[in-house]
């Protein structure tokens, strides 16, 4: 696989420079530019295949997820700031990443390498019956396909707020339904066909999508007022994952 191509968006210049030397230490990613202001970016964007954005959020010309909204084809995207508050949104929008600064390089290398197996998967021949969605708008690529009792159930990706587990079964909740749909199906399954960025394991008995989070506790997350507790061995990942 040919270099991950990418541009950094930063209004700090020494926040591009750390950003800058870490791509430098990566053989599979490859510099393009870097820019201060946001809207000087978009002819790069637009003319060349840029694969990846390193993008600010809290910028005076405009704010990094505003910015992102406005793009019509947009690139894979990691949101880097200096404040937590809003990675709940950046998920929403379909972050590869959310990474807090200052930026440890181990969590910018979990990152990148999160991004290369996206791109990786994009570039291959469809041969399943899961598509997940990264800031593709090719409505195909939105949902999975789940056996229950007799039948295989298409469910959008965007409408599953969590899964539970229940012995050899997994209770798949759907946003405005009473009723979960039961599937004779492992997690390591489940969350093979789903996307990563997405997802989150958070207990031995629980996956949540991040998008659907309306708050999170201490020791749990709230979905739909349903309180969903977060495992002790998995406290790290998940709130690493939203820059916590």
């Amino acid at each position: 696989m040919k270099r991950m191509t990418c541009i950094i968006i930063d209004d700090e210049p020494l926040a591009i420079d750390v950003l800058a030397d870490y791509c430098q230490k990566v053989d599979f990613i490859e510099l393009k530019s870097s820019f201060t202001n946001p809207l000087e970016a978009i002819s790069t964007i637009q003319e060349e295949k840029i694969d990846l954005i390193f993008c600010d959020i809290d910028m005076p010309q405009i704010s990094g997820i505003d910015f992102i909204k406005s793009l019509d084809n947009k690139p894979m995207f990691i949101f880097t700031t200096a404040y937590s508050q809003y990675a709940v949104e950046g998920f929403n929008l379909n972050a590869v990443d959310y990474l807090v600064k200052p930026i440890p390089y181990n969590r910018f290398i979990k990152a990148v390498s999160r991004a290369k197996e996206i791109l990786t998967y994009k570039k291959k021949p469809v041969s399943s019956n899961v598509f997940p969605s990264y800031g593709d708008t090719n409505e195909s690529q939105k949902y999975i396909f789940v056996k229950a009792e007799y039948e295989s159930i298409k469910i959008d990706l965007n409408e599953i707020e969590y899964i539970q587990g229940l012995k050899d079964y997994l209770k798949v909740h759907i946003a405005g339904s009473n009723k979960a749909i039961l599937t004779l199906m492992s997690f390591k399954e489940m969350l093979d066909k789903l996307p990563s960025n997405q997802f989150l394991r958070v207990h031995k008995s629980f996956v949540v999508n991040v998008t659907c989070i309306k708050t999170v506790q201490r020791n749990r997350i709230v979905i739909n007022d349903i309180r969903i507790p977060i495992g002790e061995s998995y406290k790290a990942s998940f709130f690493a994952m939203l820059g916590l």
